[in-house]
């Protein structure tokens, strides 16, 4: 990566945290059940019959509702299992949401299904429709920054290689998160949409 473009991440990474700390628990709450009923009329997701969903942390949209619908609609659910020190992720499949509650924490804070778990991997039972994307900044082109560690640019990749269709890219942001234009290099996955808050009073990064 070009120190220029790794510098510019790491300025507007630093900002938008800076930005979401000033966002109330009420406003998180509004804009993220704003997006759950965008998500649910969506056609590529009322289409999409095997969904990766990411559990989301306090700093992004609520995912809560959406896991909730999927089982409500009967689709298959993955979420992601990193591995820590490496950029290596899979999409493990979820059985119920019951589940949630009992998912072990990382040692970044989030829910995932314990290494020694055997579940279901989607790229080896055929793969994805549907894949939310979570990050720190987007722009209207489908530019991504994510938290610097490559997870769903390598698995988005694998996913080129192993699938014979491509599975829809569609990113959740607060209107904070959306920026006129994010910084990205070569390996940077571009992703299909991002949905957030189109009120023409937001604020930009």
């Amino acid at each position: 990566m070009a120190a220029a473009v790794r510098g510019a991440k790491q300025r507007l990474r630093a900002e938008l945290k800076q930005r979401l700390r000033a966002v109330s628990a009420e406003e998180r709450r509004r804009q993220s059940h704003l997006l759950t009923q965008k998500v649910l009329s969506h056609p590529q997701y009322q289409k999409a019959r095997r969904v990766s969903i990411f559990l989301s942390m306090p700093d992004e949209v609520d995912t809560g509702a959406i896991v909730h619908d999927i089982f409500q609609q009967g689709k298959a659910c993955f979420i992601p299992r990193y591995q820590p020190g490496s950029s290596h992720m899979d999409m493990v499949r979820l059985t119920s949401p019951d589940e949630l509650a009992a998912l072990p924490r990382t040692s970044w804070n989030i829910q995932q299904p314990g290494d020694d778990e055997v579940r279901e991997e989607a790229l080896s039972t055929g793969g994805l429709d549907l894949i939310f994307m979570p990050g720190l900044g987007f722009d209207t082109q489908g530019h991504r920054l994510g938290r610097g560690k490559g997870y769903y640019d390598a698995f988005l990749r694998r996913c080129l290689g192993q699938q014979p269709a491509a599975p829809y890219t569609l990113a959740l942001a607060f209107r904070e998160q959306v920026c006129p234009y994010v910084p990205v290099d070569e390996g940077d996955m571009r992703v299909d949409e991002v949905l957030f808050d189109e009120d023409p009073a937001s604020p930009t990064c």
